[in-house]
């Protein structure tokens, strides 16, 4: 493995849950594999304490001001969504899952989500992740997120005026500082930042989850969700 894929050095818990998410996630949503076309099941996290792998739950930023966040920041439970603009699976999420869990959870204080860009399938995964995050620097990205998962979206591609045209969409305020950040250094930190930390936990594939340290692989039903996200509100309480 690369050295900028190395493991995140936070306790030998990690290597457990690495393995656990590493498997589920190649299996779930391979990239390059037309074939996969369902969600790995929730009975894969079964083995999964209930209080998840504190090491892992270490990785909630809880940062006050992250434009690539929603929800409280002292939230009793963190979703960590690591996830890619081209990623079927990842649209599916967005579209039928994310809405209603902020609506039953995070609009309720109990749930904070936390995107990480891990970008999976190339150079265009990479320009939308650099361009999410700079929309994100004018309070946008939750809109640039939307619209980049809209039904359709990604048949259209991700080169650079697709996402010039995406972030008007969002309603980005000021189109030449978002062309500035989107090929900025500090965009392309930000994203290797969280390509790290995935390929870290043996993400191999989008999406991957983690839930106050407990790892959920792939666009599962909405059941799955609320057990992790109830078993690890009731474990925090």
């Amino acid at each position: 493995m690369p050295a900028s894929r190395k493991s995140v050095a936070i306790g030998s818990g990690v290597v457990v849950a690495a393995l656990l998410l590493g498997l589920a996630s190649y299996t779930a949503t391979r990239p390059g594999d037309p074939a996969a076309s369902a969600p790995s099941s929730a009975a894969e996290v079964s083995a999964v304490p209930d209080g998840g792998y504190p090491e892992l739950e270490k990785l909630a930023r809880r940062e006050v001001k992250d434009p690539l966040a929603v929800g409280r920041p002292d939230a009793p439970v963190v979703m960590i969504e690591y996830a890619d603009f081209k990623c079927g699976f990842c649209g599916k999420f967005a579209r039928e899952t994310e809405p209603a869990l902020i609506k039953k959870y995070v609009d309720q204080g109990v749930l904070r989500i936390e995107w990480r860009n891990f970008p999976i399938f190339g150079e265009e995964s990479e320009g939308a992740a650099r361009a999410a995050w700079a929309a994100g620097q004018q309070g946008r990205f939750w809109e640039f997120h939307r619209a980049a998962y809209a039904q359709g979206a990604k048949e259209k591609g991700f080169g650079k005026a697709r996402l010039t045209r995406l972030a008007q969409d969002a309603g980005v305020p000021d189109a030449a500082r978002f062309g500035r950040d989107m090929e900025s250094a500090a965009a392309k930190e930000s994203v290797r930042r969280d390509q790290e930390e995935g390929y870290g936990l043996g993400a191999t594939s989008t999406p991957s989850f983690l839930i106050n340290g407990r790892p959920i692989a792939g666009a599962q039903p909405m059941t799955a969700f609320t057990q992790a996200i109830e078993a690890a509100h009731k474990a925090a309480s």
